[in-house]
């Protein structure tokens, strides 16, 4: 990979803890070291299990350069493919999502098995080897009921997340739950800035009115510093674990994921603007609506955030889709037995987490035209605050340096 600006330059100029040089918000080499050297060699959290419920249901995404589509095959499993055809690369799967008992490419009509084995390929000779024509797999990962896949040649140790998400995530049931809701939407940022956004609540009291009825922006509560010395979250961490709710922090050894439960304000169960439960239903039959539990959070670089309360769950994928635009796609998960109109009112469960992403898009266009400026200076962090962000940027400089050494980039 050529790289119009040195990255080792670059990367010296950050201190650990600090914020990072405007270069690598602003400069397109620096951008495509993020893809070759992040997205396309890190496991990316892509959707839900749910969203693949029966054989041939599958849906897809495209992630920077490679389309991938991810469908469930008749023996159940869940792969993934390089959504592109083995004939002449057309793209065989259109549609965001669908179902069908074969893949067939709309171009000249190739057609693959949903093991990905390619099974008919008209009028190609007597010595045309279908068994060499098959789709090229990607590493794929089901867990909890989420899928990961890793673009890598050789993916990392999916082991340690594995075991992470089935002791935090698994009692929330999102293997049984189904999407209520999905949206969205295109920020106008470098994709790092809408992380560093989400990483810290700094913000949040004069930015997000309807997230702080329910969602305390002090430090110890929102997990971002000090949890472990705050009385309130430590008596919270002992009341949910006695319902069989693993809650204390928890940070992986290579920085990548970090979990932890955390209290809404008081009085509070869910986020609504009352404060009440959104879903007549709980997500678990093993949880109570009026329980207490507040929210586990769930954040795993660079892909994904998330949030599991009592009554329902929110997602949030992140794609780059340039140096300057990030998707956003937030989905609201619920008991599959949950009926809309009976059981839960959509906007009533959808309304806060649209006002705040909104509320963020804008805080993201202005801090990326900010941090653009050829004056730009980044003063410290908010010690108090913003630990969670200098976290986020250490893990990614981490891994800058780790696939630069191992892909020898300059």
């Amino acid at each position: 990979m050529a790289l119009t600006t040195n990255l080792q330059r670059v990367l010296q100029q950050r201190q650990p803890g600090a914020p990072l040089p405007r270069e690598f918000y602003t400069d397109e080499a620096l951008y495509a070291a993020d893809l070759e050297l992040i997205f396309y060699k890190e496991w990316l959290f892509v959707g839900h299990t749910c969203e693949v419920p029966d054989p041939g249901s599958y849906f897809t995404l495209q992630m920077g350069a490679y389309p991938i589509v991810v469908v469930r095959g008749n023996d159940g499993m869940i792969r993934a493919f390089l959504n592109s055809c083995r004939h002449r690369g057309a793209r065989i799967c259109r549609e965001s999502r669908g179902k069908s008992p074969k893949l067939m490419c709309p171009y000249h009509q190739w057609t693959y098995n949903l093991d990905g084995r390619l099974i008919a390929a008209r009028q190609m000779g007597p010595e045309f080897d279908r068994s060499r024509h098959g789709l090229k797999t990607v590493h794929c990962e089901a867990v909890a009921g989420y899928v990961f896949v890793c673009l890598a040649e050789v993916a990392p140790d999916f082991s340690a997340i594995r075991q992470q998400l089935e002791a935090y995530v698994a009692p929330h049931a999102i293997d049984q739950a189904r999407v209520a809701f999905t949206s969205t939407i295109i920020e106008e940022g470098n994709w790092k800035l809408v992380w560093e956004n989400n990483r810290e609540c700094y913000h949040c009291a004069s930015n997000h009115p309807e997230l702080a009825r329910t969602y305390a922006d002090t430090p110890g509560i929102t997990g971002v510093t000090g949890a472990a010395e705050d009385p309130l979250v430590i008596e919270h961490w002992r009341y949910c674990e006695s319902l069989g709710l693993p809650s204390e922090f928890k940070l992986s050894q290579d920085g990548q994921m970090r979990t932890v439960r955390v209290p809404l304000l008081e009085g509070a169960n869910s986020y609504t603007m009352s404060g009440d439960p959104a879903v007549g239903k709980p997500l678990s039959n093993g949880l109570a609506l009026s329980s207490g539990i507040g929210a586990l959070l769930l954040f795993h670089y660079p892909s994904s955030w998330n949030h599991f309360l009592a009554d329902h769950a929110i997602s949030f994928r992140v794609l780059p889709l340039g140096m300057y635009r990030t998707q956003l796609t937030t989905k609201w998960l619920v008991n599959k037995d949950a009926v809309e109109g009976v059981d839960y009112n959509l906007n009533n469960l959808t309304h806060v987490w649209l006002e705040t992403n909104d509320q963020d898009s804008r805080i993201v266009a202005e801090n990326h035209i900010g941090v653009s400026s050829p004056t730009y200076d980044p003063g410290p962090f908010s010690l108090a605050h913003e630990s969670g962000v200098g976290q986020f940027l250490d893990w990614y400089v981490s891994r800058l340096q780790v696939h630069k050494a191992l892909n020898h980039v300059a």
